[in-house]
């Protein structure tokens, strides 16, 4: 058959349209006024045959950069990082990529288990007491923590540093003109967030005071010293987005005292694919459990005494009443939370921290070898691993030029940070060579004198 993929045949449809005692298709649009409808054909290409198409479609494709065919020094919250074989192996079982939302629990164990493991995981990661059963990214896990925090101290002013990822930092302002709070950013100051200016904005109205960690330039923040400011203000909130492949090594956010800590599990098991679909983690205290958006796995016991797993707290609209409910525009990630939890399980404990600090090490060759070509690296503090580098010219055309080499250059901060124009931010992780980092330090160099 030479149009295969297309949902029916001319016949099927003359079938369908005698059932129901319609002449043509267009009869179905009767009703509608000659005047607003569209005449004419219109303006697409003709179909084309199955083999046509699938050509026409493999050439276009061929033309993208990808990681692959490039090496990629690009992260600004989408990474390049190792996949164990076995992800894809297990997500590709029918049973997994076909599910949605394990309503059965006696039909769905193995859905049930898998969020279950993934739910304790994060736990583990942040040190916090309960994680959901992920979100749709790190980006709308931050806005919901938002919005959390304001609803359950009943205050209206949040303050979000600007060391935040900037689109994370765009989903919270469009997730807040719902409940109408009061966004107040505070600057960076040497690429961390300017405590003392936090100290001036923080008052009784302030129900959350939100950080990222690494923040968005790669540096570590000092969360102990955030927590101490916090405190000033009873009931106020410290709110952390946090990657949580750093957290294989560095302190979690839950030892600072972090009231809930969000991010994306992108950096587990799930490629880049063009920025998404990925999945967000969503964890807090066991104080806040019934406030969390979205649903959490719990385990319990049969009627013979058998360990099982079923959905315990699910606070959305189309559960319990919408006044009552945490968010109606959330959902879980069951099958990235999947691919994530395979790929820690993969790596275990201990390859897991050893990934980690593989990255640190990493990037800290990097900064290394960009000072060695007389490169300056902007900020100095403690990193995981990027980096931000003043290449003094325009980064759109350096990357145009490093592509053409077979690199994918960093991140444009110009296009978000008015004064760190002409700066890179350059991600360094596990699976970059030394070759790599020093070829690509060569090129950077190069282009910068």
């Amino acid at each position: 058959m030479e149009f295969r993929y297309l949902p029916m045949t001319e016949k099927d449809k003359k079938e369908m349209l005698d059932t129901i005692g319609v002449e043509s298709t267009e009869a179905l649009f009767a009703d509608i006024p000659e005047k607003v409808r569209f005449d004419g054909p219109l303006n697409i290409k003709p179909a084309a045959n199955e083999f046509a198409l699938t050509k026409e479609l493999t050439e276009m494709a061929d033309k993208n950069v990808n990681l692959k065919s490039h090496t990629s020094f690009l992260g600004a919250g989408v990474y390049d990082h190792y996949i164990p074989s076995i992800v894809d192996h297990v997500i590709s079982r029918s049973e997994f990529y076909t599910a949605y939302t394990p309503y059965q629990p006696e039909i769905s164990q193995g859905e049930l288990q898998a969020i279950f493991e993934f739910q304790t995981m994060i736990c583990e990661l942040t040190g916090m007491d309960v994680a959901n059963s992920s979100m749709y990214d790190g980006g709308t896990a931050l806005a919901e923590a938002v919005n959390l925090s304001a609803g359950s101290t009943k205050k209206k002013k949040v303050i979000v540093s600007k060391a935040i990822h900037p689109e994370s930092r765009a989903v919270i302002h469009s997730y807040v003109k719902g409940p109408n709070l009061e966004i107040v950013e505070i600057d960076h100051k040497d690429g961390l967030t300017d405590l003392e200016a936090l100290k001036s904005e923080l008052d009784e109205n302030t129900a959350s005071v939100v950080m990222q960690y690494p923040n968005f330039f790669g540096q570590i923040e000092p969360l102990d010293e955030v927590r101490e400011i916090v405190d000033q203000q009873k009931k106020a909130m410290m709110i952390v987005s946090s990657n949580p492949l750093a957290l294989g090594y560095m302190t979690p956010p839950g030892e600072f005292g972090a009231d809930i800590v969000v991010g994306d599990a992108q950096v587990f098991g799930i490629p880049a694919q063009f920025g998404g679909p990925h999945c967000g983690y969503f964890a807090t205290t066991s104080k806040l459990m019934r406030k969390v958006p979205g649903r959490l796995v719990g385990q319990t016991t049969d009627e013979e005494g058998r360990r099982g797993f079923v959905l315990t707290l699910q606070a959305r609209e189309q559960h319990i009443r919408r006044d009552k409910a945490t968010s109606n525009i959330c959902s879980n990630q069951a099958l990235n939370a999947l691919a994530s939890s395979i790929a820690m399980t993969s790596l275990g404990k201990q390859g897991l921290k050893k990934m980690s600090w593989m990255n640190m090490q990493k990037a800290a060759y990097m900064k290394k070898a960009l000072e060695a070509k007389g490169l300056k690296v902007t900020f100095q503090g403690a990193f995981f691993n990027e980096i931000v580098v003043d290449l003094g010219k325009d980064v759109v055309e350096v990357n145009r030029q490093l592509l053409e080499k077979g690199y994918i250059g960093g991140y444009d901060l110009g296009f978000a940070y008015e004064e760190l124009k002409g700066h890179m931010l350059i991600a360094v992780t596990e699976i970059r060579t030394k070759e790599e980092i020093d070829n690509f330090a060569a090129e950077l160099g190069d282009l910068h004198e």
